[in-house]
């Protein structure tokens, strides 16, 4: 019985069941449409603010703690080791995308290769990088837009800078409070420029694919005529200089500088999600994403080397840094043309991780896992409108009122994750499955994907705690929804297989891993106690102190109930089963 969990959805059932009138998409992708939308959903806020980051590191300003150490001038080779790693992943995600041409992306390669379980596990997962990643995009696109209007000339007047703010930074801040309407004695704070952006970018969507692939080749042009620009200008005022010493924190500064600049990397692995919608999916997928991929990588380390020629790394951790270092060369309107492409860079992220996320969903109800009209077709423009609305809505209004300041390391933690899996997945397809034609194969297997494997999971491992701690939560929210739901409406688990067993062993097993994730959020407020007593801080030692044994009680509940439900689901579906 347990193995249903594991059941593998074959190539074949999956292939078949995409040719079906009712869940067919329009194919009109072209390798240059698919290039261009891994450059949209690659080159983004990234380049545009976490390299100044990455070079300079970040330092507590309260203990003169060094929190991050920088790579310096380094980040050069941050880059490029980066880019290994994900080339590793690349070359699965290719044979993948080449062999099961299907819009679910590395959810229905687990599928295939891992079973149900974990592919409803990645396909949860998957939310972290297209939905959540893109509140915070959406967000930075805001800022990025006031500040480009801001260069224009165009100042958003004070009485109106509550429409222009996430609510918490809103209400810490003054001069806004003072001027925002109320309603019931509370402030009204909307970052409407967020909301707007996905609500027009999600109307242009549910319309029709190759015109979104159109709008987003135009803006891919555009951001890289403005990195061209950058490095254009920029090379005539290199001081080399500036490049020594080249790795001031050495290696750990190198390979924390690659953990972060690896945000910017995210979403070569979107395109495989329009496989249903590309006319030649065999050919033109691989080429889509390492064609992307290559070019990223290349303009990355010009850009990288061009900035820290052009400016001390020390003084780059900023959130504009290209656009800092032409100010401080007085390059003004030049540093308003890089604003203009920090614009149009977000926009074309969020345009393709917005087509991404609805086909996941996508392929996930047609498995059953979630409900059934979300895998509605439009009639007129073939594209999956309910999900791509639904996702709209899911994106646009959080961005509208929240600022999630750790969204870029738990999208970072949930994308390394599903590359771990595909990884994993080619490994076990070339023996479970070998003879089957591949147009495209991964070299080397096992060791490219072993090497995916480990550079993804030490990439990992150098996040924070609190990052885990919130995977850890996110993960077992989703196995309750599986629990719950996707148990007892799956199509691939036989019908003759006991449903409430499986719901109640899954259930102490949710239970178990928040109890895991309880004991880590202890050690978390230990620390914090430690600190509050060096700091002599009363208040917060109180704090720290309750939220210590609140966690440890919870957890040590949590791993015995959980423990209980378990056995007693492995009990019942053993005897059931006979």
């Amino acid at each position: 019985m347990w193995g249903e969990l594991f059941r593998r959805k074959s190539v074949d059932a999956i292939l078949i069941e995409s040719e079906k009138p009712e869940y067919q998409l329009k194919r009109a992708l072209t390798a240059w449409d698919l290039t261009a939308l891994g450059i949209g959903a690659i080159i983004g806020a990234g380049i545009f603010a976490l390299t100044g980051t990455a070079a300079a590191g970040t330092v507590d300003p309260v203990t003169g703690e060094v929190l991050r150490p920088g790579a310096g001038p380094g980040l050069i080779l941050s880059f490029v080791l980066t880019a290994i790693a994900c080339a590793f992943c690349a070359l699965c995600y290719a044979e993948f995308a080449s062999l099961i041409p299907i819009s679910g992306s590395a959810y229905t390669y687990a599928y295939a290769t891992l079973g149900e379980l974990l592919a409803w596990i990645i396909g949860w997962d998957l939310i972290l990088e297209y939905a959540v990643g893109n509140i915070a995009v959406a967000v930075s696109w805001s800022g990025y837009f006031v500040e480009l209007l801001r260069g224009l000339g165009l100042e958003i007047p004070p009485e109106w800078r509550w429409l222009t703010v996430s609510y918490n930074v809103g209400l810490h801040t003054p001069e806004i409070v003072a001027h925002a309407p109320r309603l019931f004695g509370l402030p009204i704070i909307v970052n409407l420029p967020a909301f707007a952006i996905v609500a027009v970018l999600t109307v242009l969507l549910v319309i029709g694919v190759k015109e979104s692939a159109r709008f987003n080749a135009l803006m891919v042009i555009v951001k890289l005529l403005v990195l061209l620009f950058f490095i254009a200008i920029g090379f005539f005022y290199v001081k080399p200089e500036n490049w020594q010493p080249f790795a001031p924190n050495g290696w750990k500064g190198i390979m924390t500088g690659a953990a972060l600049v690896f945000f910017a990397y995210i979403g070569f692995d979107a395109i495989s999600t329009t496989a249903e919608e590309t006319r030649r999916p065999q050919r033109d997928l691989p080429l889509g994403m390492l064609g992307s991929l290559v070019i990223c990588t290349i303009l990355y380390v010009i850009t990288a080397a061009v900035l820290t020629g052009l400016v001390h790394y020390s003084e780059l951790n900023v959130p504009e840094p290209l656009a800092l270092a032409l100010r401080i060369l007085d390059l003004d309107w030049a540093a308003g043309i890089v604003a203009f492409g920090a614009v149009v860079a977000t926009t074309s992220v969020l345009l393709v991780f917005q087509m991404g996320q609805p086909r996941i969903f996508f392929s996930m109800s047609r498995d059953g896992l979630l409900p059934e009209r979300f895998a509605r077709v439009h009639p007129r423009f073939k594209t999956p409108y309910v999900t791509t609305i639904l996702t709209g809505v899911a994106v646009a209004v959080p961005a509208a009122f929240v600022d999630i300041g750790e969204a870029a390391e738990l999208t970072n933690i949930g994308t390394l994750f599903a590359f771990i899996l595909v990884c994993a997945g080619v490994i076990v397809l070339r023996y479970t499955d070998p003879d089957r034609p591949r147009p495209f194969r991964t070299p080397f297997v096992p060791l490219v994907p072993l090497l995916g494997i480990s550079s993804c999971l030490y990439l990992m491992l150098s996040l924070p705690r609190l990052t885990w701690i919130r995977f850890g939560l996110w993960l077992a929210l989703g196995l309750l929804i599986y629990v719950f739901y996707g148990i007892a409406h799956s199509r691939w688990i036989r019908q003759q297989t006991p449903r409430r067993p499986l719901q109640i062993a899954g259930l102490g097993v949710s239970l178990m891993i928040l109890a895991l994730v309880g004991f880590a959020a202890s050690h978390h407020y230990q620390e914090l106690m430690a600190k509050a007593m060096r700091d002599d801080s009363s208040l917060l030692l109180a704090y720290a102190t309750r939220m210590y044994h609140l966690t440890r009680l919870g957890s040590a509940g949590g791993l015995g109930s959980g423990g209980v439900l378990l056995l007693i689901g492995l009990w019942l579906g053993r005897k059931r089963w006979r």
